[in-house]
């Protein structure tokens, strides 16, 4: 079946979105794993760090549902879902939408600048929310390094070092990732610290490998450092293809803003010949 997608990115941090609000029941296009996995690749599909996936909602304007491009799922993506509210306000002309995904409703919102902020939703930092596989401190993880970890509604596992350039991302990312610590893998972050309102982030995304950005490994980010007492509220965070906004009050919510731009809409045939 052809499905309609839009390529879109924030900061060269890429995704797709496939829309299948009002989808009639009995022709529904069901997307699993191996159609995600045949999607994402890059070399003989479209290629993208996440897919988001719309459905009809009650209490919502959509329902978003991610996906890794190795086929996992994940519950949570601030680049997509920066680019879904983005899409949904562009159809409306509203300045605000509510999306509902796995971390629950989030209030996404655009400013005069276009910049798209989204509720990101209140940080786990218990062991057994991240999760870790035993008991430990998530401020100071029994690895080297004591990295700090907290879930975003995926795990974050955050280094903070004191020199970015030396550190081998695709090496010491998959190690981590995969560590018998996770029982579920986990994102992993490398950040130099430039002032308590500016990192300089690095990251090793679970399930993706080494994206420009990702709206969740920087608010993870954000909230473990602002937990160390290393940053204040706000923080603007420098990835690899440009900046995002994080805020967090240590206790509520936390707020992620950042601009996103469109690509291209094309249909996926999945193999078939295209029409001519």
């Amino acid at each position: 079946m052809p499905i309609r997608f839009q390529k879109m990115n924030a900061n060269g941090d890429d995704f797709v979105i496939v829309d299948l609000r009002g989808q009639d029941p009995e022709q529904a296009l069901t997307i699993n794993r191996d159609l995600v996995r045949r999607m994402g690749d890059r070399h003989n599909g479209i290629g993208f760090n996440q897919l988001a996936v719309l459905s009809d909602c009650d209490d919502a304007a959509a329902r978003v549902a991610f996906w890794n491009p190795d086929g996992s799922t994940l519950d949570t993506c601030g680049s997509a879902t920066r680019g879904v509210a983005w899409k949904l306000m562009q159809e409306t002309g509203a300045a605000s939408v509510v999306l509902r995904t796995n971390r629950g409703r989030l209030l996404c919102s655009h400013d005069a600048h276009g910049l798209i902020t989204v509720e990101m939703g209140v940080p786990r930092v218990g062991w057994q929310d991240v999760p870790v596989a035993e008991e430990a401190d998530t401020l100071a993880l029994p690895l080297p390094g004591a990295p700090a970890a907290c879930s975003m509604g995926n795990p974050h596992c955050t280094f903070f070092v004191d020199d970015l350039d030396s550190i081998d991302v695709e090496a010491l990312g998959p190690a981590i990732e995969t560590h018998p610590l996770f029982p579920l893998k986990t994102n992993v972050h490398f950040v130099r610290v430039v002032s308590r309102t500016h990192i300089r982030l690095r990251i090793w995304e679970r399930g993706g490998g080494v994206p420009l950005g990702s709206g969740s490994c920087s608010c993870g980010a954000v909230v473990n450092g602002i937990r160390r007492g290393l940053l204040d509220a706000t923080v603007r965070v420098e990835c690899d293809g440009g900046d995002v906004t994080v805020q967090w009050d240590g206790a509520g919510s936390v707020f992620l803003s950042g601009p996103v731009a469109f690509g291209f809409s094309a249909v996926w045939v999945d193999g078939e010949q295209p029409a001519t």
